[in-house]
């Protein structure tokens, strides 16, 4: 019998420990709801996901089989974060904030100083002596955005950077909404792409960062965004996605000279057109000349000079986006065409 006993007392002692736990009533007191309301903590977990993790699950020694997603700060990574008592994937997470930038090269060139004239309202005031660009401001926000809607996703006003060269940045203006500012721009261009180029970036705005900018993987976390920050960071996206470009009117005139050398190294003569040489010729020099001189591709930011907060954002971007180095490889391919202007140039002087 006194095994029995033992049992049973085991038996009790091991149901009082895995009962679910229950506030008392007297700590329920404190959570009533006012008269006529339901109260949210005997609600269902289907209905009040919250408690899902206070009261579905009895306290147990044993390990639970269902998965509980935390922070894995030990190993650096995070699967899920909580938020306003939700969970939500580091993927979102991410995505959460985010101000869209993007970044166009349309054109040969544009008429800076009509731009002006026909937005002088939207006009942001120089804070250097660069005339090479303009920026602007607009507000004319959607009827579907609210004023909370701009303080609490960071949508505030939108803006775009205009370079004469042909590129123009957008800030905060969504895929939607490209066309009707691209025409904007259009009306003040010349030489107008068959195709234009783009490119996407963004940036976060962070008040409590440590630091005042924190690189990430496809965007820029800044400690506050200002008009500044907004000039700096267009005058390097518009330099890379002007680059682009260039590039691939160099790696297309190398294409051509490839193709004159073999069919040379075939029949032993050159056959071109003394007119479409020239061109060829007048096209390579014309590219490097815009490059250094109309993209002003090694003119430092003055606004960058200037203070050392802009410098940072300004040195980060153009290693990110490595403009140095394909200045460099564009560089290796105009000398690479040289070579064979020079022998066909030889050529036609001595017949």
């Amino acid at each position: 019998m006194g095994r029995w006993r033992v049992a049973a007392s085991l038996v009790f002692n091991f149901n009082h420990l895995t009962k679910p736990p229950f506030p008392s009533p007297k700590f329920l007191t404190h959570f009533l709801p006012p008269k006529g309301r339901p109260n949210p903590l005997f609600l269902s977990p289907a209905l009040n996901p919250s408690l899902r993790f206070h009261f579905a699950r009895p306290f147990s020694a044993v390990p639970s089989p269902v998965p509980v997603y935390i922070s894995d700060s030990e190993h650096g990574s995070s699967e899920f974060s909580h938020q306003d008592g939700a969970f939500v994937s580091q993927e979102e997470e991410e995505e959460a904030g985010k101000i869209p930038i993007k970044a166009y090269f349309l054109c040969t060139s544009i008429d800076l100083k009509s731009m002006q004239a026909e937005n002088l309202s939207n006009i942001l005031p120089p804070s250097s002596r660069s005339s090479n660009y303009v920026a602007l401001r607009f507000c004319d926000f959607p009827p579907d955005i609210t004023a909370f809607d701009m303080k609490e996703k960071g949508r505030g006003h939108r803006y775009m950077v205009v370079f004469q060269y042909g590129s123009a940045i957008f800030f905060n203006i969504e895929d939607h909404e490209v066309e009707s500012y691209l025409e904007i721009v259009r009306r003040h261009a010349s030489g107008l792409l068959p195709e234009m180029r783009r490119d996407d970036y963004a940036i976060k705005e962070q008040p409590l960062l440590a630091k005042d900018m924190q690189g990430g993987p496809d965007y820029i976390v800044l400690k506050n965004l200002d008009t500044d920050s907004i000039r700096v960071i267009g005058s390097v996206l518009g330099q890379s996605i002007a680059l682009d470009h260039f590039v691939s009117q160099v790696d297309g005139m190398v294409e051509e000279f490839a193709g004159i050398n073999r069919a040379m190294e075939k029949t032993g003569t050159f056959t071109m057109d003394r007119t479409k040489l020239i061109k060829l010729v007048g096209k390579a020099n014309s590219n490097l000349a815009d490059v250094i001189l109309k993209v002003g591709l090694f003119e430092r930011s003055e606004i960058a000079w200037r203070e050392a907060k802009y410098a940072q954002i300004y040195e980060y971007l153009r290693e990110e986006y490595e403009v140095t180095q394909r200045f460099g490889n564009l560089d290796f391919k105009l000398k690479f065409v040289e070579v064979p202007i020079y022998f066909i140039t030889q050529y036609y002087l001595s017949r």
